[in-house]
């Protein structure tokens, strides 16, 4: 755990004392930021005008109009951001020739690799939390569902925690970062559209494309609906990068 803990904070340092972590969160924040006042400037329009009939005005949801799309376009944001910070994680150690001072050291491959991908998690964990202050104007001047929100934050940080298994499988493979970032991007998007094909595919390939898809699964968590499903595929999907990642470093190890 010591040395986990070590990784840990070598990577986060590395994270923010250069301007990737802090052009990405900037980026990130801007784009969510736009979408939300958007979102809201829409939802207001709505309400004025259906609180002129009773009937339509009992089907104003929130969580529904506002929040469910604003996760959605936020997994989308995700998607192009991750890349970016997953890219160097491994590649830029292969680059500047230090990857062979951490596969000598006491240090394990696992615990190089957990204390990594937890460094990125963590600036994953900053970037939503800073999201979150958009939700005070929302619980100010409106009602919405504290569970469902959570429940779709819980959706992006797992969905997040998968790309970043995938970026680290990636970063390990070679020592251009841009082309760490490319496989990555085309990793997760390919991903991501499974279920267009699955429209066009026959009933057992349906729903095998529909189970394997990003999309399908992240749905359910923004309308809140927690399902344990949904849960154990983003970290199977999560392990699985994990695992590729330390069989990549564990075979250079005893090269």
């Amino acid at each position: 755990m010591k040395n986990i803990w070590a990784v840990f904070k070598k990577e986060t340092k590395c994270y923010f004392t250069s301007p990737v972590a802090y052009v990405v969160i900037f980026v990130f924040l801007i784009l969510t930021g736009f979408f939300f006042h958007s979102l809201i400037s829409w939802f207001n329009t709505q309400s004025m005008q259906m609180a002129q009939n009773p009937y339509y005005m009992q089907q104003i949801n929130i969580n529904q109009m506002v929040y469910s799309p604003l996760f959605h376009n936020i997994s989308i944001i995700l998607l192009l951001v991750i890349p970016l910070l997953t890219m160097r994680l491994l590649a830029e150690e292969k680059k500047i020739k230090t990857d062979e001072l951490l596969y000598t050291s006491p240090i394990s491959v696992l615990q190089i690799i957990l204390g990594k991908y937890l460094a990125a998690l963590f600036v994953l964990f900053v970037m939503l939390a800073l999201t979150g202050v958009y939700s005070l104007f929302t619980f100010a001047y409106g009602n919405p569902e504290l569970p469902a929100i959570l429940c779709g934050y819980l959706g992006l940080f797992l969905m997040g925690a998968a790309f970043m298994g995938v970026g680290l499988f990636f970063s390990s493979l070679t020592e251009n970062q841009i082309v760490a970032a490319v496989l990555t991007f085309g990793s997760l998007l390919l991903f991501w559209i499974l279920n267009w094909a699955a429209f066009s595919a026959g009933a057992f390939w349906k729903d095998t494309l529909n189970y394997l898809s990003f999309f399908q699964h992240f749905d359910d968590l923004t309308r809140g609906i927690l399902d344990t499903s949904d849960l154990v595929y983003y970290a199977s999907f999560a392990f699985f990068g994990l695992f590729l990642t330390h069989s990549v470093l564990q075979s250079r190890r005893w090269r």
